[in-house]
């Protein structure tokens, strides 16, 4: 066990509390402090750092020049998967969303986590043609040319707030585009999570010139 002496930003008050290593959240006044409890002689390594270990990167894929940046090696390691989701989710812990939307693919297995933590339904956002029920669609710019992904027309409510949730953003291209159409169906797009931003490439400014604030939980330069 650990102990955990939490003050208050006031210091009126002192809460210590004895607890196994994992998330702690305590409430006072609508605000949540998350307290991540560390156990033994764990190495004091920095979360920038710490996640960017876990993240493989592949060269010349999927062609020359770029260097792929993948996270299933993150995934794979349970403390890592657990630190990023609990840090995506920190900001909104104690708000108000109905939904998290995850692009496809691995949006999906974030988006899945980030839901199940905020206590928010899941929205698959798909590729054309993958989705059974009445769908809802949006053009989004490739690098070449143009796609489409749609999302179900019942999926998102009129003024439900809404997450949006992928491994990386690049170009924003593809965040873009779900953006757009979360909101072509009335949704409030509260902000806009990432595990890894390419900032070079500029996407992320392009959310924020939409006015969609963007969390990236780490950085890597170039493509």
């Amino acid at each position: 066990m650990v102990t955990v002496i939490v003050r208050s930003v006031s210091d009126e008050a002192i809460q210590t509390c004895f607890l196994a290593p994992g998330l702690l959240r305590f409430a006072r006044n609508d605000e949540f402090l998350a307290v991540t409890a560390k156990q033994g002689n764990e190495s004091a390594m920095t979360f920038d750092l710490d996640i960017k270990n876990t993240v493989r990167t592949i060269p010349d894929y999927p062609k020359p020049g770029i260097l792929f940046r993948d996270i299933t090696t993150l995934l794979a390691d349970a403390r890592a998967f657990r630190r990023a989701v609990d840090e995506l989710v920190h900001p909104w812990a104690g708000s108000k969303i109905d939904k998290v939307a995850g692009i496809e693919a691995r949006g999906f297995i974030l988006g899945g986590a980030v839901a199940h933590q905020l206590s928010a339904g899941f929205v698959p956002i798909r590729k054309k043609g993958k989705l059974p029920h009445k769908t809802v669609s949006m053009s989004y710019a490739l690098e070449y040319g143009t796609d489409e992904m749609e999302m179900h027309v019942d999926a998102v409510q009129p003024g439900e707030r809404v997450i949006l949730v992928d491994d990386l953003i690049a170009t924003g291209g593809t965040a873009e585009g779900a953006v757009k159409l979360l909101r072509q169906i009335g949704a409030t797009v509260v902000a806009a999570c990432f595990i890894i931003d390419l900032p070079d490439l500029g996407g992320a400014a392009k959310l924020r010139a939409l006015d969609v604030p963007v969390r990236a939980l780490i950085a890597f330069e170039g493509h």
